[in-house]
C-alpha cells in the first residue's frame, strides 16, 4: 500500500541517517521532517484494502493564505453554481469551478464536517472565495445591493470568509432545505417557521452545526454562512488558475 510504502521509506531514512557522516546527518533529518509533514491522511470514504489518500497540511500555513479545500479534502461535494449558468445571474462567471477559502476558513470547514459527516450527511458548496473582480461582474448584471454586493466596499465573499452551501447525504442526495440556492423571497428565511417539520429539521442541523464551529448565517439566506473570525480580513482579487 502507498500509505505503508511511505513509512517504509521514512525507516530507511532513519537508518541511513545513522550511517551519514555528522555533516550530513543534519540534512538527512530535515528530509525525514518534510517527509512527515506530507503524510496527511482522510480515511472518511476509506473502503476496507483500499490506499489511504494524502491530503496537504496547514503546517507552516497563515491562517490568511488562501489554499484549495480540495487539496486538504475530498470528504466534501461542490456544485459550484457561478461557473455555470444554473444561477440567479444566467451567467458564467468564474472562468473554472474552484472552491478556494483563506486557512482559519478551511479549518472550521473541515471540523464542521467531520459532524456532519458522523451524522451521514456532509457539506456541498454552491460557492466560497469570490474574487473582487467577478463582484464587479456580478453587479455589472444585477447592479442592486439587496441581492449582490455593492464591490467597492466588496462582501466576505471576496474576503474568504463565507461560503453558500447545503447538505448531502453520503450517498450524493441533497436534503430538503425548502428552496434552491440563491432563491430570494421569504421562504428562504431562517425566521420562516412555516414549513413543514422535515425542511426545518435540516435547516437547524445546519445551523447549529456550522454555529458550533464560528460561522454565523444571515436572516434572509439559510445557505449563507460567514466565518467571524474572518470579518475583519481585506477585500481580495487573487484568482486560481484554470486548465
Amino acid at each position: 500500500m502507498k500509505y505503508s510504502n511511505v513509512f517504509l521509506s521514512l525507516g530507511f531514512l532513519l537508518l541511513s541517517c545513522k550511517e551519514t557522516p555528522k555533516q550530513h546527518e543534519g540534512k538527512v533529518e530535515e528530509e525525514i521532517k518534510e517527509e512527515i509533514k506530507k503524510v496527511v491522511v482522510d480515511t472518511n470514504d476509506l473502503k476496507i484494502g483500499e490506499t489511504p489518500k494524502t491530503f496537504r497540511s496547514f503546517e507552516g500555513l497563515a491562517d490568511t493564505t488562501f489554499v484549495r479545500l480540495a487539496d486538504f479534502s475530498d470528504g466534501f461535494a461542490y456544485d459550484l453554481r457561478y461557473a455555470t449558468e444554473n444561477n440567479f445571474l444566467k451567467e458564467k462567471v468564474y472562468e473554472c469551478a474552484e472552491c478556494y477559502t483563506r486557512v482559519k476558513t478551511a479549518k472550521a470547514l473541515l471540523a464542521a464536517n467531520s459532524d456532519f459527516r458522523k451524522k451521514g450527511v456532509r457539506i456541498k458548496f454552491f460557492d466560497c472565495y469570490r474574487p473582487n473582480s467577478v463582484q464587479y461582474k456580478m453587479w455589472e448584471i444585477v447592479p442592486n445591493p439587496q441581492y449582490v454586493a455593492n464591490p467597492k466596499k466588496g462582501s466576505i465573499h471576496n474576503k474568504g470568509g463565507a461560503v453558500d452551501i447545503t447538505l448531502e447525504t453520503l450517498d450524493g442526495e441533497e436534503l430538503d432545505m425548502g428552496t434552491d440556492f440563491d432563491f430570494f423571497g421569504k421562504r428562504a428565511y431562517h425566521d420562516n417557521l412555516d414549513l413543514p417539520k422535515n425542511i426545518l429539521d435540516n435547516r437547524k442541523l445546519l445551523k447549529e452545526t456550522m454555529e458550533k464551529h464560528g460561522f454565523w448565517s444571515i436572516r434572509t439566506e439559510w445557505w449563507h454562512y460567514n466565518l467571524a473570525a474572518g470579518s475583519n480580513d481585506k477585500v481580495a482579487d487573487f484568482k486560481w488558475p484554470c486548465e
